[in-house]
Parts: C-alpha cells; sequence; structure tokens
C-alpha cells in the first residue's frame, strides 16, 4: 500500500512539472542598456552604451530551460561626445546606415538552482553571426515597486571585434571590447 502510495505521488509530482509553463517576460526597455568598453591606443578605455532595446524572455526555471531574442538599436548609440558617436555609426565601426541593429538569441541556459547563470547563443553585428557566451549575475526575481514581477540581472561577454568585420584600427584600438548589458524583463500577464 505505502508503495503505491508513493508512485502515485511521484508520478502526480512528476506530470505537474512536466506541465509546467515556461514564464515569458518582455525586456523592460527603459532599464535595458547594452554598454561596452574598448582599449584606447592604451591611453584609456573608451565606452558607449546603446539607449534602446526591445526583446523577449522565456524562463522555465523547474526544467532549467530559457530562450533570449534581443534587438539592439545600434543607431541609439551614446558616448556623450557626438563627433565620437558619429565616428562610431560610421563605416569604420558599427556601420549603423547598412545594419541599424544587432541582435541576440540564446537558447541553452546553465541554472544555480533556480536561477541561470549562463546562455549560450548568437550575436548577430555587422551581419556576422557568430557564437558568444552571456555571463548572467546576479539574477534576482521579485515584485517591482508592487505592481510587476520583473527579473533583473548584469549580463557580461567579451568578444574580439574583428571576428564580426569590424577590423578598424586594430591594434591600436582594442580588438577585445567588454559588453555588460543591465536587463529588466517584466513577466507578462
Amino acid at each position: 500500500m505505502q508503495a503505491k502510495l508513493i508512485a502515485t505521488l511521484l508520478a502526480t509530482g512528476l506530470s505537474a512539472a512536466a506541465f509546467a509553463a515556461p514564464e515569458k517576460f518582455v525586456l523592460d526597455s527603459t532599464h535595458t542598456y547594452p554598454s561596452f568598453e574598448v582599449n584606447h591606443l592604451g591611453f584609456s578605455v573608451t565606452r558607449g552604451m546603446f539607449g534602446e532595446t526591445e526583446g523577449t524572455l522565456e524562463l522555465d526555471r523547474a526544467a532549467k530551460t530559457g530562450k533570449l531574442a534581443a534587438t539592439i538599436k545600434t543607431t541609439s548609440l551614446y558616448t556623450g561626445l557626438a563627433a565620437r558617436e558619429d565616428h562610431l555609426k560610421g563605416k569604420d565601426f558599427f556601420n549603423v546606415a547598412e545594419f541599424p541593429t544587432a541582435v541576440v538569441k540564446a537558447d541553452k541556459f546553465t541554472f544555480d538552482g533556480d536561477k541561470p547563470t549562463k546562455a549560450e547563443g548568437t550575436l548577430t553585428l555587422l551581419g556576422v553571426t557568430k557564437p558568444v557566451t552571456l555571463n548572467i549575475t546576479p539574477m534576482k526575481c521579485d515584485m517591482r515597486m508592487g505592481k510587476d514581477f520583473v527579473c533583473g540581472a548584469d549580463v557580461t561577454t567579451t568578444i574580439q571585434r574583428s571576428e564580426w568585420g569590424m577590423k578598424a584600427y586594430v591594434p591600436f584600438v582594442g580588438d577585445e571590447v567588454k559588453i555588460t548589458v543591465q536587463v529588466e524583463a517584466v513577466k507578462q500577464k
């Protein structure tokens, strides 16, 4: 009798877990900012950020799976200096006239408990798609201001920009680019 009860409880628990729906989120464009930093001639670090990003995130924390799709409008580049922005938006770097967006997709997530810590995916930049590893720290999911359920984190990766065809001034201007994204995503109801 006890064996049947245990088997029934296990089957019920497993079937409930199997049908648990993933949580769907939309990136909050007012709290999501991709930024980059690159060595400038060995003297300093040049930083920039993008003000317009949209996308979706799907997390199934029980099954430890996820999907991310984000589009960054490269035309929204901001550095604090208009002349630098114009140069970076030109053909030497982001070539925004021909490539007005960059796209990040990920579908292989690594979890620590119920929190994602890493995502494997791709970055499409200047029409070139290459694999990237996104490191996620620290992930927090909770009610924000009593209104919306939100997950937020800092996401980081490092790329070699020349692999995407952005070769201007390498090695004088660094090839290695550190990317950080402060992201918040609102759960859909």
